[in-house]
């Protein structure tokens, strides 16, 4: 059925990406990032440009996702989301909004587990959209850039690499963050 779905989207190139994407962000149970590779294998010279459009949609989607968690609270996210999704982004907002964002909005968990639960806890739509244009530029625009670069040899490296790739870029964003959080307390001291 997914298939189905993404092939749905497919037919629609472009506005299909757009509409994936967009949907990613508050609903929908299948990420844009396999429709971007697929689009991008097809057109590699337009690999950026398709990442411009998955990364838009999303963070225009994002908001709506926060709004959704704020009115309607927990009752939809137990509907939306398998329990154990539930637990992890609680986990994670319960020790730190801004990290699970950015990593959230970087990483294979569901983006739209951590928009609606951005609104859920009352977490600061300001800094949802920061860090959602943070993690989800790094996300789609590190899949343009190797398809723009290396065409379609780029599906070997991600089919090879991806994990090692996404972890390592997922901890490099995390050190940065921790250390800009030191610093701005220490500064926040003095």
């Amino acid at each position: 059925m997914l298939e189905q779905i993404t092939q749905l989207f497919m037919n629609y190139g472009i506005w299909g990406l757009f509409g994936m994407a967009f949907l990613d962000s508050f609903i929908s149970p299948i990420p844009p990032f396999f429709m971007q590779i697929a689009m991008s294998l097809i057109d590699p010279g337009s690999a950026l440009r398709y990442a411009t459009v998955a990364f838009t949609a999303s963070i225009l989607g994002a908001p709506i996702g926060f709004m959704l968690g704020k009115w309607l609270g927990k009752p939809l996210l137990e509907k939306l989301l398998p329990e154990k999704w539930v637990v992890l982004a609680t986990e994670k907002f319960a020790k730190n909004g801004d990290a699970a964002v950015l990593i959230g909005a970087f990483t294979p968990i569901p983006f739209k587990v951590f928009t609606i639960l951005s609104g859920v806890f009352n977490y600061s739509l300001t800094k949802l959209m920061f860090f959602a244009i943070v993690g989800r530029g790094l996300k789609f625009f590190l899949i343009g850039t190797l398809f723009h670069f290396y065409g379609k040899h780029a599906k070997v490296l991600l089919d090879d690499y991806l994990e090692v790739t996404l972890l390592g870029v997922a901890a490099m964003v995390a050190i940065a963050w921790f250390i800009w959080n030191k610093r701005r307390k220490r500064y926040a001291m003095k």
